[in-house]
């Protein structure tokens, strides 16, 4: 290493060791393990909301008019009145109720004044089966309450504080849905493009948040007995390991499953141009399409129109207990029905992209997994990390994801998840070069002066 380079390294050694050792930025990280602690309650409770309500929309309203599952019908409805009530929030409210999903996570974090928007929109739409997630949604919560406490203390004047205690909220908030602090952290590294002391700068505070926040998450769900819905696969087959014919067809299938992913974000954003004049009445016919989408899986396949619906976690639960239960014919059916009824949330209603990119990626890589020596468990795995992968533009997070999730059979998946990973991102960047960009201006006002968020589509 040369002279100059030397003097670099110790420059910034220097600088991170006065910022890691100043008084303000003690008081910063103990103010990020405080706010661990609301944040997750908070999103404890928008979650556990959410789910008695989708329960209701979906298992007990169809037993108290007569039915045992929801009949085909049943989205149009559903997905009618979600378009209704959308409609006036993202043309009335400050924020627009949210990110748009087709954007990803990123964008700047959502403040107090957008807040009510950003929950209003998640708790009246999500449960009646928008085919969108709530991680995007929770972001919202966490950086919400992050600024705010921010305000409370008496720090607003600071951009570079409410920046890291706005991102520490968002990185708290979604840690709570992935399953702890690893997945969100690895997000945030890979996601805000940092390096060196700005990067262990931030870094801490949002692991400080998000581990206070997992473990009052965690624990508060065993306590009250309330479903919270986690993304969490806790039955997967057998399997010893990928082989040369798991990584033959599993490279195609990432392929597939990046290109599938990226065709339909191309479409979000042309739906997201469709929208943006006369919004109101446009957006009550997306959501329309999106029923009708969902009712057409349900008249294809004669199974129940929730499993197209919703965000996904359900479902890819039940893939991967039984993954023998879908025959291919209902697996491409619910890829295609589902698929282009996400494509038109993506850019038209609120929520999170990743829960049913995911589950589009396990349906895919099923479909694909009778192929002569393609495994059921490989084809699991890498389906998760292809999807997360096309749909965030982060490969190392995504792979984490499927590695945490697939659990026990993590450490012998690992190679095929990792190559599936690059193969679904590098494939994803080559599509979008005729994909049209997202436009400046297709997000809601967000916080003035708040810095972006890590772990959008880039």
């Amino acid at each position: 290493m040369t002279a100059p380079a030397n003097a670099t390294a110790d420059r910034a050694e220097q600088s991170l060791r006065q910022t890691l050792l100043s008084p303000g930025y003690r008081r910063l990280l103990l103010l990020c393990v405080l706010l661990g602690v609301p944040v997750a309650l908070a999103c404890f409770f928008f979650v556990a909301l959410q789910h008695e309500l989708q329960h209701w929309v979906w298992t007990s309203l169809p037993e108290a008019v007569g039915y045992a599952t929801p009949p085909w019908w049943w989205p149009l409805p559903a997905l009618v009145l979600a378009g209704l009530v959308l409609a006036p929030i993202v043309t009335r409210m400050p924020g627009g109720g949210g990110h748009l999903p087709v954007n990803g996570l990123g964008g700047a974090p959502v403040g107090p004044r957008e807040l009510p928007g950003a929950v209003l929109a998640a708790l009246a739409t999500l449960p009646l089966g928008v085919v969108l997630g709530p991680e995007a949604p929770l972001m919202a919560v966490g950086s919400g309450l992050a600024l705010l406490a921010v305000r409370r203390a008496g720090t607003g004047g600071d951009p570079r504080a409410g920046a890291i205690v706005a991102t520490a909220g968002s990185t708290a908030a979604i840690s709570t849905i992935l399953g702890g602090p690893v997945a969100a952290a690895v997000l945030l590294i890979e996601g805000a493009g940092l390096a060196g002391a700005r990067l262990v700068a931030l870094l801490l505070p949002c692991l400080l948040a998000s581990a206070a926040g997992a473990l009052v998450f965690t624990g508060f769900g065993q306590w009250t007995g309330l479903r919270i819905g986690a993304l969490a696969l806790p039955d997967l087959p057998p399997s010893a390991g990928p082989d040369a014919g798991d990584f033959l067809w599993g490279v195609p299938t990432a392929a597939l499953i990046a290109v599938l992913v990226t065709l339909a974000r191309g479409l979000g954003h042309r739906t997201v141009a469709w929208t943006r004049h006369r919004t109101a009445l446009r957006t009550v016919v997306c959501a329309t399409a999106v029923g009708v989408c969902v009712a057409a899986y349900a008249l294809i396949t004669g199974r129940s129109p929730a499993e197209a619906a919703l965000s996904g976690q359900a479902a890819l639960a039940q893939l991967a207990a039984d993954p023998h239960a879908w025959s291919v014919g209902a697996l491409v059916a619910l890829v295609a029905c589902k698929g282009l009824a996400w494509a038109v949330a993506l850019g038209s209603l609120r929520g999170g992209p990743i829960f049913p990119a995911v589950l589009l990626g396990t349906a895919t890589a099923l479909a694909c997994s009778g192929l002569p020596g393609f495994g059921v468990t490989p084809a699991l795995a890498l389906g998760i990390s292809s999807a997360a992968a096309a749909v965030t533009g982060l490969p190392l997070a995504s792979a984490v994801l499927a590695v945490l999730l697939t659990g026990g059979d993590a450490h012998e998946q690992m190679p095929l998840i990792v190559v599936a990973s690059v193969v679904a991102f590098v494939v994803s960047q080559l599509v979008r070069r005729t994909e049209p960009d997202a436009e400046p201006n297709t997000e809601p006002n967000a916080e003035p002066g708040a810095a972006p968020t890590p772990g959008g589509a880039r």
